[in-house]
């Protein structure tokens, strides 16, 4: 499984706008229903919300995987968003997160939805790759870069 077969340049946001946790899942859950992704967009938010009051999803180093499953959908759903100041996201280290991935799955396909996660985490565990996102003019220069690392 690999991130960038899921993620297109429509998929990602390379600025957000949100300030806040809660505007980050918002944001990302009107995005995916603004392109047709999901028919919902408060439905989605409400699956996010849920998950990040089981625990924060901001695994540190200004990453933060937002993510969980949801009812109706097809296939894996994997988007990317960036923030320049960084967001109070809950993190494991207390830093703020800068890059984003969400991932929404089928609500009947866990296998898939942990790969992704742990997919995910591999990526961001390379500094080079995380530099590079963190500095990429547009949605089209992180989808090389993360096609690129996959090989």
């Amino acid at each position: 499984m690999k991130v960038s077969e899921f993620l297109t340049e429509e998929m990602i946001i390379p600025e957000m706008k949100a300030r806040t946790k809660e505007a980050v899942l918002e944001e990302f859950s009107v995005f995916l229903e603004d392109r047709g992704r999901i028919q919902k967009s408060r439905a989605l938010a409400d699956i996010l919300s849920a998950r990040e009051a089981l625990g924060s999803t901001g695994i540190g180093g200004g990453i933060a995987i937002p993510h969980g499953k949801m009812r109706g959908l097809s296939q894996m759903i994997i988007a990317f968003g960036r923030s320049g100041q960084g967001i109070d996201f809950d993190s494991l280290d207390g830093q703020p997160a800068r890059l984003f991935f969400l991932l929404v799955a089928p609500d009947d396909a866990p296998g898939e939805h942990l790969k992704a996660l742990a997919r995910v985490s591999r990526l961001m565990k390379n500094g080079k790759l995380k530099d590079a996102l963190s500095k990429a003019k547009d949605a089209k220069e992180i989808k090389a870069l993360i096609a690129k690392e996959e090989g």
